[in-house]
């Protein structure tokens, strides 16, 4: 693997996930460009890329799951739980349903889910974090705990000051300014 991952990571970024035009978010909001994360996080290149990063990251704090609510996170999670078993410090993957399955278990936490779990929440792309709090509330209500809240890229458009106001701990392995190229 490189030996700059975050700098691999974010050149693959630059070059496939920032799309310009016109686009409504998640949020409703309007926007000039557009983070589509899923582009490199699906990719054969990225995904080890993404699942080492996160691990690195969250490798200090006793957790026993990332999860995030689908689609955003689903490619992350997988990442993560596929590089913490080959490195031998298993991490497992859980997804949340926005809504509770409607056959079968009637889950709407997948994966190998058990009460007090200690998650971490993560997401591709944060604008106002209501996708990552939507499935911390699910944890949390499922007997879970939450450690941290962890983004791909923050859109620094609120979802900080959220996730914050709501008692967790805040990252973003990226910026926005970051990923964005200034034309002149």
């Amino acid at each position: 693997m490189d030996r700059d991952p975050r700098g691999a990571l974010l050149q693959i970024l630059r070059r496939d996930a920032v799309l310009h035009g016109d686009f409504v978010l998640s949020s409703g909001q309007r926007s000039p460009y557009y983070l589509d994360a899923r582009r490199v996080t699906l990719s054969a290149a990225a995904a080890p890329l993404v699942g080492l990063i996160f691990l690195r990251e969250i490798q200090d704090l006793p957790v026993d799951a990332v999860a995030g609510l689908t689609v955003g996170a689903d490619p992350i999670v997988s990442a993560v739980a596929t590089v913490s078993g080959q490195r031998g410090h298993p991490v497992d993957g859980l997804i949340v349903r926005k809504a509770v399955k409607g056959h079968g278990a009637a889950r709407r936490i997948e994966g190998p889910w058990r009460q007090d779990m200690r998650v971490v929440v993560v997401e591709d792309t944060m604008t106002t974090g209501a996708s990552a709090l939507e499935a911390a509330r699910a944890i949390r209500g499922e007997g879970g705990s939450v450690l941290a809240v962890w983004g791909l890229i923050d859109r620094k458009q609120g979802a900080r000051e959220a996730i914050e106001a709501a008692g967790y701990t805040f990252g973003a392995i990226y910026s926005v300014d970051e990923l964005l190229i200034v034309r002149p």
